[in-house]
């Protein structure tokens, strides 16, 4: 840790990658297998996002380097759809079952594959022996469905129908009628939410969002820079830093368009793009 170069979210350029951690962390002797685990686990987002390019029928658009191959993930969907166990390969249940779930629901309105894929791996961490990770999931999970709930009320939408997963911050997003959906008080992050949804510039709407994780992870590591939840937390900003380098100022408001969209309708892949994967969605 004490090698690395500082990060700060407002520089343009990236000073390290995910995966040059990743494989500095791998060199390493004396890392204990339970903190292989917890890398790991962070990984698999990537193995997510990877996933849902390859039902979708993008499988050239797979660029990102994680737990799994593409091989591997063609052969998770094979798995999954025949309902069939790899001896050689341990999957992840959750995307087993996603797969699964993708297949029934692609074609349902009001369906959000991306949504569900995340929520499935936010919820898989919650189960993590790191409390780190559990936590990070939870604030996670959390903010998605909060902003999810003020964009639905600015729209007159029915919020109960765009939250998904069940915890007691849902249950409270669902029942309140309070302007903070009376969370503000449990839940100091709250209030920076409502304020970060009062901007209108959608690029910098989202550099807001980035900016409460940013912060949410510089408090939950404070004291214990040199640990695996240090690592973990640097690599979360190493993420969100190649992100925004890859995003100019008008492809960020399309960026954001798209998640607002997304609570309208799921966009659909062209059948000339579906038609080239093997793992594209076939009726």
């Amino acid at each position: 840790m004490s090698g690395l170069p500082d990060l700060s979210l407002d520089d343009t350029k990236c000073p390290v990658t995910v995966d040059e951690v990743t494989a500095l962390f791998n060199e390493e002797q004396d890392v204990s297998s339970k903190d292989r685990r917890i890398l790991s686990m962070f990984l698999a987002e990537r193995d997510c996002r990877n996933l849902l390019c390859l039902l979708k029928g993008k499988g050239d658009d797979i660029t990102l380097l994680g737990n799994l191959s593409v091989e591997e993930l063609e052969s998770l969907v094979v798995c999954a759809r025949e309902g069939v166990t790899d001896d050689e390969l341990s999957f992840p249940e959750y995307m087993l079952g996603f797969v699964r779930e993708y297949d029934e629901r692609s074609e349902e309105k009001g369906f959000f594959p991306d949504d569900c894929l995340m929520i499935r791996y936010w919820e898989s961490l919650k189960t993590s022996d790191s409390r780190f990770m559990s936590d990070w999931a939870e604030f996670n999970i959390n903010m998605s469905n909060i902003l999810t709930a003020m964009i639905a009320r600015s729209q007159e939408w029915n919020v109960g129908d765009y939250i998904i997963g069940e915890n007691d911050v849902n249950d409270m997003i669902k029942t309140s009628k309070a302007r903070d959906y009376d969370l503000g008080r449990e839940y100091d992050y709250v209030p920076a939410i409502m304020r970060v949804m009062e901007c209108d510039d959608p690029v910098e709407k989202e550099k807001r969002i980035d900016a409460l994780r940013w912060g949410w992870l510089d408090d939950a590591v404070f004291f214990n820079t040199f640990s695996m939840d240090a690592v973990i937390a640097y690599l979360c900003k190493v993420q969100m830093m190649e992100r925004w380098r890859l995003l100019d100022p008008i492809t960020g408001k399309v960026r954001f368009e798209e998640i607002i969209n997304s609570l309208r309708s799921e966009v659909q892949v062209p059948e000339e793009f579906t038609l080239k994967s093997p793992f594209a969605r076939k009726d």
